[in-house]
C-alpha cells in the first residue's frame, strides 16, 4: 500500500490518481499506523513552506516521517513535500525543515517568479527514477528551491535563472522539485519507476 499523507497540503485527488496508475492500493490518510505501516509514504505539498511546515506539525506529520525515516522505509517528497524535508528554508521567514536531508531551500535567482511551467533536467547517471525519460520534460511550480547537492546521493538537476535541485535520490528518500501528478506522460512513467522500487 502507498500512503499519501493528508496534512493539508497538497493536490492530493491528482496525486491520488497519478499514483493509483502505477499501484492497486493508494490512500490518502494523516493516520499515523497506516502512515507508518504502509509500502511508501508520499508526502505532497503546496504553498509556503512556513505553512506547510506549520500544517505539517500539526497533523503530526513530522513523527510520522521521522518515524518511516527511523525505519527506512520508503518516503517521496513532491514539490513543498520535497523542500520540507531540507534543513531550512528563508521563505517569508526563517523556518526549520526536518532536516532529513543536508542543506537550505532559497529563493530562486530569476527575472520572473514563480518559475511556472515545462522543464527538461540533467538525470543523474545513477538515478532510477529517470530510467527511460532523461529527455523528458516536467512541470514546475514554485519560487524557492536547494541549490546545494545532497552528498551520496542522485541528484538530478535543472535550470531556471540558476541550477537547482529538481530531484534527489538518497536510499530510501526521493523527493521532486517538480509535480509528477501533473507532468502528463513522463510523469506517470517516473512513479512506475519509483513503484518498481518498492
Amino acid at each position: 500500500m502507498i500512503a499519501i499523507l493528508d496534512y493539508g497540503s497538497g493536490n492530493l485527488r491528482s496525486a491520488q490518481r497519478a499514483f493509483e496508475l502505477a499501484a492497486d492500493d493508494v490512500v490518502v490518510t494523516r493516520d499515523a499506523k497506516t502512515c507508518s505501516e504502509a509500502t511508501a509514504l508520499v508526502v505532497p505539498g503546496v504553498g509556503a513552506f512556513a505553512a506547510c511546515m506549520e500544517q505539517l506539525l500539526e497533523a503530526g506529520g513530522a513523527e510520522i516521517i521521522s518515524d518511516r525515516v527511523a525505519k527506512a522505509r520508503p518516503i517521496f517528497g513532491i514539490c513543498v513535500g520535497m523542500q520540507i524535508l531540507f534543513e531550512s528554508s528563508n521563505e517569508k521567514k526563517e523556518t526549520q525543515g526536518l532536516g532529513i536531508l543536508p542543506g537550505k531551500v532559497s529563493e530562486l535567482s530569476a527575472p520572473v517568479l514563480p518559475h511556472m511551467g515545462w522543464n527538461n533536467v540533467v538525470a543523474a547517471p545513477t538515478s532510477k527514477l529517470f530510467k527511460g525519460i532523461e529527455e523528458e520534460s516536467f512541470y514546475f511550480v514554485h519560487s524557492y528551491a536547494s541549490k546545494t547537492l545532497v552528498p551520496n546521493s542522485a541528484n538530478t538537476t535543472t535550470n531556471y535563472g540558476e541550477d537547482f535541485l529538481a530531484a534527489v535520490e538518497r536510499d530510501f528518500v526521493v523527493a521532486t522539485q517538480f509535480h509528477p501528478e501533473k507532468s502528463g506522460s513522463a510523469g506517470a512513467k517516473l512513479i512506475s519507476n519509483w513503484v518498481k522500487t518498492l
